[in-house]
């Protein structure tokens, strides 16, 4: 073959790898946006682990980073329209609670409805929005709530027994999410 053809052939296939190289790499930014985005998982479903990823997400969304809760096991309870007028802070096998008494008073009857009171009254003294004051701060500021199919199953929950403003999914579901993620938080 003439040499001036291979250096012609050559120069053709380095243009169509390196247009399909910026492609690629186009594509892939794109996907990839600029990494504003935050995915957070939740999945305790008592009110002292209920607060952290909605402010998080809240505070991610006010700041225009794009998120996404992924709600999991307990964590579904906070988006039950039943129980989550109703979650509580279990002061038994929680030592960090600040008010000094031993752990083993946490299982006397009434704790329970006291260690409750007692955040609550905190959080409403310090002007901290209530969970359903977050969830709605957060499904108006536009943060994906993902319901975990599997644990759905699992426990028996229904589509129906949660919030309307959900959308439900698998792992799969939530690591495609989290996967152009810069900010990926368990709770």
């Amino acid at each position: 073959m003439d040499k001036e053809i291979e250096r012609q052939i050559e120069d053709k296939v380095k243009e169509i790898l390196s247009k399909e190289l910026d492609t690629r790499i186009a594509e892939a930014l794109q996907k990839k946006g600029d990494y504003n985005r935050a995915a957070f998982i939740a999945s305790k479903g008592s009110l002292d682990m209920a607060y952290p990823p909605l402010i998080l997400a809240s505070a991610a969304a006010a700041m225009d980073i794009e998120s996404a809760i992924f709600f999991t096991f307990y964590g579904l309870d906070i988006l039950h329209k039943k129980k989550n007028k109703n979650l509580k802070v279990p002061p038994v096998a929680n030592p960090s609670m600040p008010v000094p008494m031993p752990n083993i008073l946490g299982i006397l009857p009434g704790m329970t409805a006291m260690a409750t009171m007692m955040m609550n009254k905190w959080m409403r003294d310090q002007n901290v929005p209530s969970i359903q004051e977050l969830l709605d701060a957060c499904i108006e500021s536009g943060v994906k709530l993902i319901a975990c199919q599997m644990t759905m199953d699992v426990m028996g929950i229904k589509r129906e027994d949660l919030i309307d403003e959900i959308e439900v999914g698998g792992a799969a579901t939530f690591l495609e999410w989290a996967s152009g993620c810069n900010i990926t938080l368990f709770i």
